[in-house]
């Protein structure tokens, strides 16, 4: 685990709660490319994963799915109904290969960080929900500029009739948060979750390893058996988060698309 690895080379003997030394991986060998890390092989290890599982589920596809393609289908009902269908409507299925690679692949790469020896969140890299993020959003605008014309785009964002003086205050705080805030948060929401869950994760799992291994005392010991259990508990807790993160980036997805397609206002 990175928090033991951070204990383990500290080589001191007072208890050090982990910091977001956690998030820094050097390259995979020596002289390697900064970028080569294990985040960036783990989140093409995902990508792969998610590639392979669908493959499987539907290369060959039977009229009665056994297997695989079972599994395959419920979880392209779960998004075509519970994510796609309520913004989408009719487009729903022109758009459900990009809405079921991101829905699996961010719960993928969530799931990572209670995955023995991966034990790291890729998400809670901000670069990597940042990419995604704006991928998104570049198909927002796209949509929007070629479904509504490049100037009623702009314009439909504003609602009709108000005051003049309102427009003043409102068309800044409308284009401020349609365009910057709503892919920053898009990205931010899902960074953020991850990393949290993952410092937290980490500092009670090494909160009952120092307390029951490194420093067994008879009270260091309770103190110990609650880390482990409170790092159990937060761990069930947290799969419950991962899922949920994946599900909201796919939905807010889904939102943006459809407000490219058809205006807000």
């Amino acid at each position: 685990m990175n928090a033991l690895t951070v204990l383990a080379a500290s080589g001191e003997g007072e208890f050090q709660a982990p910091g977001t030394e956690l998030f820094d991986f050097p390259p995979l060998f020596a002289g390697g490319p900064a970028w080569l890390t294990k985040p960036v092989v783990f989140a093409v290890f995902g990508a792969l994963v998610v590639c392979v599982v669908f493959w499987m589920a539907f290369a060959k596809p039977k009229l009665v799915p056994r297997g695989m393609q079972n599994i395959g289908e419920v979880g392209y009902m779960f998004v075509r109904d519970e994510i796609a269908r309520p913004f989408l409507g009719r487009n729903t299925e022109r758009w459900m290969p990009l809405l079921m690679s991101l829905f699996f692949l961010i719960w993928v790469w969530n799931i990572f960080s209670v995955i023995p020896i991966i034990q790291f969140p890729i998400a809670s890299h901000i670069a990597f929900p940042a990419v995604l993020a704006i991928f998104v959003y570049c198909i927002k605008v796209y949509l929007g500029i070629k479904h509504q014309g490049p100037v009623k785009y702009f314009t439909n964002m504003i609602p009709k009739g108000l005051p003049l003086p309102v427009y003043f205050l409102l068309v800044p705080i409308e284009y401020l948060s349609t365009f910057i805030i709503a892919p920053f948060t898009h990205a931010v929401r899902l960074f953020a979750n991850m990393f949290a869950g993952h410092m937290i994760l980490a500092f009670f799992s090494l909160v009952g390893f120092w307390f029951l291994f490194e420093k067994p005392t008879a009270l260091g010991f309770g103190v110990g058996i609650i880390g482990v259990l409170v790092t159990i508990l937060l761990t069930v807790f947290e799969l419950l988060i991962q899922f949920l993160q994946a599900f909201l980036f796919a939905m807010l997805a889904a939102m943006y698309i459809q407000s490219g397609l058809h205006a807000d206002h």
